[in-house]
């Protein structure tokens, strides 16, 4: 009887160990539960500036879809943001407005394999006000009128250059309107917010910029001048992962959200062209 008791005894302290050191061992072969959530982490996303309000609702989308990961843009020229990336600013993801910038960063060994995940367009845009008389794209080359331009090292300004010459090569333009549309340049910008701003501002009588530039916080503000299609230039938008990026695993996630079908959607939804159009 005594022998039973103090079995019974040391079965019962045993169980008692057991509970203060964490309850039931886990059977061998299966998967331990995990006791709290993933760590958060920050993903550093340089986006060009055109990219601003579409990737702010993307960013915002993506953290509730995912809590414990926010998106950090960081939004200006993409040439600019190709020399911070080159420059080691840390970067996970990269989206530039033209296949230029990324075919830089790509060559210098900065960032993986890119896909254009998105397309835009350009038009014209002047101040509800017109202080220059702009009816036409015609009237962009009348001696005195005040043009503000991306610098040609920005795509939006390269972009530019590109209509003005396609547009030189029509009889209704003639060859010399490109060069007096120029020479009506009063200020060459590092992105095309600075265009937005000053055009909006009355401190040029024109600005060519992305049509999705043209957001509802300023469309009240300005008048848009669409560029024909056999002249316009489609600006093709490139994503890729960066190589330095110690989260390329959750980058790439957050690249496939941008080309799934939310993610178009919601670029569609700030008029720009998704990939599959």
């Amino acid at each position: 009887m005594k022998r039973v008791l103090s079995a019974f005894l040391l079965s019962a302290v045993l169980c008692t160990l057991l509970v203060a050191c964490g309850g039931t061992p886990t059977p061998a072969g299966s998967t331990p539960t995990p006791t709290s959530a993933a760590a958060p982490i920050t993903l550093n996303v340089f986006a060009a500036a055109s990219l601003t309000e579409s990737f702010n609702e993307i960013a915002s989308t993506y953290h509730q879809m995912h809590p414990t990961i926010t998106i950090k843009p960081n939004y200006n020229g993409s040439q600019i943001l190709e020399q911070q990336i080159a420059n080691a600013a840390p970067c996970d993801v990269f989206a530039s407005a033209d296949l230029t910038n990324m075919q830089k960063a790509s060559s210098a060994g900065l960032v993986n394999a890119s896909q254009v995940f998105v397309k835009n367009r350009l038009v014209v845009i002047i101040p509800v006000g017109n202080p220059g008389h702009i009816t036409s794209l015609k009237d962009l080359a009348r001696r005195g009128v005040k043009i503000d331009l991306e610098a040609s090292t920005v795509p939006a300004g390269k972009y530019s250059r590109q209509a003005l010459a396609n547009l030189s090569k029509s009889a209704d333009y003639g060859s010399g309107y490109g060069s007096a549309v120029l020479a009506n340049v009063v200020s060459q910008e590092d992105n095309v917010k600075a265009v937005v701003q000053k055009v909006q501002l009355g401190e040029a009588d024109a600005g060519f910029v992305y049509r999705t530039d043209v957001t509802a916080a300023v469309a009240s503000k300005l008048t848009v001048i669409e560029i024909p299609d056999p002249y316009n230039v489609i600006a093709q938008y490139p994503i890729a992962v960066a190589k330095s990026s110690p989260h390329a695993t959750d980058a790439q996630a957050f690249v496939n959200f941008v080309l799934s079908k939310t993610g178009q959607d919601i670029m569609k939804k700030y008029n720009f062209i998704p990939v599959n159009a």
